[in-house]
């Protein structure tokens, strides 16, 4: 982003050389030698200066100038495009944090669960059951262990993610909150297709090309009419007693001059108004093209968020408080010894997994939102 600003400041820094005349030059010219220098009525010429400034036809360094001022909003588009980027970057990494430190909470809730599994099946060898329960029960401690070995690893690997884009040091470690709060919602896409219109850089930094390139076309159009350059001369008049004319005086010379280009090229000319066209035709189709791939994504994105959304609904109001009550109830069948340990196990581990997969599912909306705020383009 930084870097980003630094060339929308470098191209501010055009405009004042783009509207500014040409530098003006200097000649100067001088005879060394007596009999070979230059003489008139007046005199022997032994030196001669001018100064000579080129003056573009009117308009061409206004258009100029404006053209530069377009360069500086696509840079300033670019630099959008990056904070958008950023941004997103950073979000998605947040999220990864929070579904680790999610994911190992739920373990950590479940090997709480496990404990008291264990007392139930220690309860049950001591009053005649099989001691396989115990073992079983406690092989799912230590798999809860190694799940919670990986897990701590990839929190890891996310928290020096997210501190690798906020500049942090590398032993400060960024936490999570408890909540993730998803409030944003998919909106209407019409009403979403209208802000990135407004904001997408993409969108904004191709419309300003298109108007580069229009005044573009426009300064080609002007190198049909010609410049004009106008001079300064004054000569060095010598009337020494070698001068050839008897009516020397030595009074100096002063000119002054004026002169034009003449386009006569018009081949040439016409050529640089057509590749003018031509560059302002392909940003228009690269604009079209651009419009469409950024519908068809934000269409995708919110058929994704919706579906995302009802997966939510389903698993945290109907799959997980109905594999709880399951869950109680095997607990409940396994102290009366109507059921096995076995069945008991496949119940908590299944409730697991849909604790688990609730939180990848929420993890998964929210960067879902956050990547269509940043296809959008609107900041947030």
């Amino acid at each position: 982003m930084l870097a980003a600003r630094q060339r929308v400041a470098a191209a501010s820094n055009v405009i004042p050389q783009a509207k500014a005349l040409p530098d003006p030059t200097f000649n100067n010219t001088f005879w060394p030698f007596h009999d070979n220098a230059l003489q008139t009525a007046g005199g022997r010429v032994g030196n001669q200066m001018s100064v000579n400034q080129k003056v573009p036809f009117p308009d061409k360094l206004k258009t100029k100038a404006i053209i530069a001022s377009r360069e500086v909003q696509i840079a300033q588009t670019e630099v959008d495009g990056i904070a958008r980027e950023v941004t997103e970057s950073v979000r998605l990494a947040y999220y990864e944090v929070w579904f680790a430190t999610r994911a190992i909470a739920i373990i950590e809730e479940t090997k709480d669960l496990v404990a008291d599994l264990t007392d139930v099946a220690e309860a049950r060898y001591r009053s005649g059951g099989s001691q396989q329960d115990v073992l079983r029960a406690q092989l799912e401690t230590d798999r809860l262990d190694e799940q919670l070995i990986t897990l701590r690893r990839q929190k890891q690997v996310a928290q020096a993610d997210l501190a690798t884009l906020l500049q942090q040091p590398v032993d400060l470690l960024p936490e999570a909150t408890d909540e993730l709060g998803i409030t944003d919602t998919p909106q209407q896409i019409e009403e979403l297709i209208a802000l990135a219109e407004q904001c997408n850089p993409k969108l904004r930094g191709l419309a300003w090309e298109i108007q580069r390139d229009r005044d573009k076309e426009r300064l080609a159009c002007l190198q049909q009419y010609p410049d004009f350059n106008v001079g300064l001369s004054w000569g060095l008049i010598s009337d020494g007693h070698d001068v050839i004319s008897p009516v020397a005086n030595g009074n100096d010379n002063l000119s002054i001059s004026f002169g034009t280009t003449l386009p006569i090229w018009r081949e040439k000319i016409n050529a640089g108004i057509r590749e003018a066209a031509h560059r302002r035709s392909s940003t228009t189709r690269r604009l079209e093209a651009e419009r469409d791939e950024l519908y068809g994504k934000i269409r995708r994105l919110i058929v994704q968020a919706d579906a995302l959304a009802e997966q939510r609904d389903i698993y945290e109001n109907r799959i997980i408080p109905r594999t709880e009550g399951t869950l109680e109830l095997s607990i409940a069948d396994y102290r009366g010894k109507r059921t096995d340990f076995f069945t008991l196990i496949e119940t908590y581990r299944e409730l697991l997994m849909f604790e688990t997969q609730l939180a990848r599912i929420d993890a998964t909306l929210a960067g879902t939102i956050a990547q269509l705020d940043r296809t959008v383009g609107c900041p947030q």
